[in-house]
């Protein structure tokens, strides 16, 4: 089948290597441009998917936003019957979706109603879901609302970032993408409707939602340094500036909320109920470091109080 790939993460990759070892032609690769990375913002970056895509000798576009004539034009001429989107970060009209004979179908990470929008993966692993998914679907106007064609489940397991759920999504929607358009290819495959009034919704991930809620328990304090791990990073402000915390684990101890209780060679602090043990920190424009190896130095002391 003649496919028009829309993609940007390392979440994407899997499924555009997918449909070309299965068999189909993928004519065009849509991703967006290239980005200023690195702290002094001078170097621009390719999306991961731009650069699978070149490494396979597929022909890239980068358009600031897919709107326009010349952009519908440009899809237009490579006669795609299927478009495939896969965590592309731009929402697609009407007139684009309908571009390609087949229309457009959508590599979603949740198990639909259950978390559309931007940040599936972080709300799952953020509201203590016990399993999460991919699913399937039928792109249409609405924000991740088409008919489903296929859900597969994946257990979020107690020790998942969103990195590492990540990773297993992505190569279990590039499986399950291939189903559906194999199926799709041999003929017509039913779609089920999704029950709107079951959605419930993962906004887009801006700094002050990663800041951590050190009111709350240490249950949901330990499942915010997860969800937001590696980005942006769970984060709070101490004695010696902004502190990133890493890979958590529940522990015994009481306290006023943020009130760090062991400073050496382990982080606890406090939270509304119970406290966590951090392992790793990340301290501003420094590395990701053993939480241990951070307090050689004692920046932070018994008392001292993160918020």
């Amino acid at each position: 089948m003649r496919i028009v790939f829309f993609g940007t993460p390392d979440f994407a990759v899997p499924s555009l290597d997918t449909l070309r070892r299965g068999g189909h032609d993928v004519v065009a690769v849509v991703t967006q441009p290239d980005r200023p990375h690195g702290r002094s913002r001078s170097k621009l970056v390719a999306p991961p998917v731009k650069v699978a895509a070149i490494a396979a000798g597929l022909e890239v576009l980068q358009p600031e936003r897919p709107v326009g004539d010349l952009f519908a034009a440009t899809l237009r001429h490579h006669n795609a019957e299927l478009g495939v989107v896969a965590a592309y970060g731009h929402l697609l009209k009407p007139d684009i979706l309908a571009i390609p004979t087949r229309g457009m179908i959508n590599v979603h990470a949740s198990l639909l109603p259950r978390w559309r929008g931007a940040a599936p993966i972080q709300a799952a692993i953020l509201h203590g879901d016990r399993a999460t998914g991919v699913s399937i679907m039928q792109m249409e106007a609405g924000l991740d609302s088409g008919p489903v064609y296929l859900r597969r489940e994946l257990p979020i397991g107690t020790e998942d970032t969103a990195e590492s759920l990540t990773l297993r999504l992505a190569e279990l929607g590039a499986e399950a993408l291939l189903e559906v358009v194999d199926a799709l290819e041999g003929g017509k495959l039913p779609a089920e409707p999704q029950r709107a009034a079951e959605a419930t919704f993962a906004p887009k991930i801006d700094r002050p939602a990663a800041r951590v809620p050190w009111e709350k328990s240490a249950v949901d304090v330990a499942l915010h340094l997860r969800a937001f791990d590696p980005w942006p990073g769970a984060w709070s402000e101490g004695p010696a500036g902004e502190l990133k915390l890493f890979t958590p684990r529940l522990t015994e101890g009481r306290g006023a909320p943020g009130v760090v209780l062991e400073a050496t060679p382990a982080l606890i602090v406090a939270c509304g109920d119970g406290a966590v043990q951090v392992a790793e920190v990340k301290a501003a424009g420094g590395k990701r470091l053993a939480a241990a190896d951070w307090l050689r130095g004692r920046p932070l002391s018994v008392g001292d109080r993160l918020a």
